[in-house]
């Protein structure tokens, strides 16, 4: 039972060390994006990656609501074909990167998502988002890493644990979906 508060404990810190002001930025480039039919794409690897991948579900399908026009979102996780290939014949580092030339526009908004904020596949995306003209927001922990000196709008967990960082990240979709709901019913 120690552990299981423990590890508890420490999520409700870091859920109360929260900087709501970076959240409300990060759902005001979101919104800003649908308002203005821009496309958003989201990015990361592992955990981060499945956290890309229920974002772009929550904002394509979950925000969907009759009579509304729909969120124009793409996860670059979700194409096993297309990652492998760029990694096998590129590099891993270039997976996003490339997969971005293909579709981004200026304009649009990149969502990069990294526990430790260094990622190298998710930095150089970020990196290519900028010199396009993209905005950019970055979901990270560890103290922001790379991807915190990159993004427009920063979202930094105030933890060293991976679990943590990666619930929080979770935590941040749900917002940004329940807010969205509130935002189209009322």
């Amino acid at each position: 039972m120690e552990r299981i508060q423990k590890y508890i404990t420490h999520l409700q810190g870091v859920l109360e060390r929260l900087k709501l002001e970076d959240v409300r930025q990060s759902i005001d480039v979101i919104m800003e994006a649908y308002n203005t039919d821009k496309q958003i794409f989201v990015i990361g690897n592992g955990g981060s990656a499945s956290t890309a991948s229920h974002l772009a579900c929550d904002l394509g399908k979950g925000a969907s609501i009759a009579g509304k026009p729909r969120f124009r979102v793409i996860s670059l996780t979700d194409n096993v074909a297309t990652m492998t290939a760029w990694s096998n014949d590129v590099s891993y580092e270039d997976v996003f990167v490339e997969q971005l030339k293909n579709l981004v526009n200026s304009g649009d908004v990149v969502i990069g998502i990294s526990a430790s904020g260094n990622s190298e596949n998710v930095i150089r995306a970020m990196l290519h988002a900028v010199d396009v003209g993209c905005q950019t927001i970055g979901w990270s922990g560890f103290g922001g890493g790379k991807l915190a000196t990159i993004c427009d709008v920063n979202v930094v967990v105030d933890s060293n644990q991976y679990g943590p960082v990666e619930d929080v990240h979770l935590i941040l979709n749900h917002v940004l979906h329940a807010w969205i709901k509130e935002e189209f019913t009322s």
